[in-house]
């Protein structure tokens, strides 16, 4: 049965008298509900904050505490997206630079099939990766820099279509790009192979879309696994058989990712305000523990250590 409509009013009684959460100020709850909505607020956001058994909220839990974590995660989005981008941004490089360097920069070579790995996996994937290339370099006229590129030279160089293109995209570029190119590309990142650069890559984009969908970032998974590294065993990590309880699926696995994929120059302080919104937080909501919400991200406690240790 679909829910019935709910007045603001009506929404706040609920979580009062329903689900036992203290609204010492009924006022700023509706006008936060009218910003937010109750779906993307107190749906989103009440999980940590409830006692799973009776449904209720924890006693003494308040309606600030819910918006704090709500904020809280924006800014975790925030920063998150800020830091990927850059990988995002290096990645583009990277690729067009190893391909120009060894096929040229004539559009039907990026758009020619054969130019790209032959293995029967990817076939699929490099016939639908060639169309969207395709579709930039032909037909797009929503970017000034293809459109100049298309009337003045008759030909748009790689390094303008994957400044179009999607991380994701882009990501399967370098999955399907012939290995002496991948070999290239993982060269400019010192510290993985071919094959972990992929899978690093593969968790990131799933971040990156959270991040630019606005979900719930803070106590995401995703369905890839970043690789085993030198930083798990390093940091302590304890291991479910033969896998590491964390920093493999979750957010603390994305952190993993950027340590490896950004130069310290800028993971370093990508690393400070990270500290600094989860020590915040801490602050601002007595409701979640700082030990919980660590956990909750699948962060170990000394998650900040990460940064003392070699690659």
């Amino acid at each position: 049965m679909a829910k019935d409509f709910l007045t603001y009013d009506q929404q706040v009684d609920k979580l009062v008298n329903e689900k036992g959460l203290a609204v010492p100020d009924r006022g700023y709850a509706i006008e936060t509900l009218k910003r937010t909505s109750y779906f993307a607020l107190v749906n989103g956001y009440k999980q940590p904050l409830r006692d799973p058994m009776t449904r209720r909220y924890k006693p003494g839990t308040e309606f600030s505490d819910i918006v704090a974590l709500f904020e809280f995660d924006a800014r975790l989005r925030g920063l998150f997206m800020e830091a990927i981008v850059r990988v995002e941004r290096k990645l583009r490089s990277s690729i067009s630079y190893a391909f120009c360097s060894r096929e040229g920069s004539a559009q039907e070579r990026y758009l020619d099939p054969t130019s790209y790995s032959d293995a029967r996996k990817h076939r699929g994937g490099v016939a639908r990766l060639v169309k969207i290339m395709e579709g930039i370099a032909v037909r797009n006229d929503e970017y000034p820099y293809i459109v100049h590129q298309r009337s003045k030279y008759g030909n748009v160089p790689l390094w303008a279509v994957v400044n179009a293109m999607t991380f994701g995209q882009t990501s399967r570029m370098y999955a399907y790009l012939r290995h002496p190119m991948r070999a290239d590309v993982a060269k400019q990142y010192e510290h993985v192979n071919e094959r972990e650069l992929g899978q690093h890559l593969k968790v990131l984009v799933l971040y990156r879309n959270c991040c630019a969908h606005g979900e719930r970032l803070f106590s995401h998974k995703v369905y890839s696994d970043v690789p085993d590294t030198p930083l798990h065993a390093k940091l302590g990590i304890p291991k479910n058989g033969e896998q590491y309880a964390m920093g493999k699926r979750d957010l603390f696995g994305a952190v993993i990712s950027l340590r490896y994929l950004l130069p310290p120059d800028q993971f370093l302080p990508f690393r400070r305000q990270l500290a600094r919104l989860v020590d915040g937080f801490a602050r601002d909501c007595a409701a979640i523990e700082a030990d919980e919400l660590l956990d909750l991200m699948g962060f170990p406690k000394n998650w900040a250590d990460l940064t003392r240790y070699g690659l």
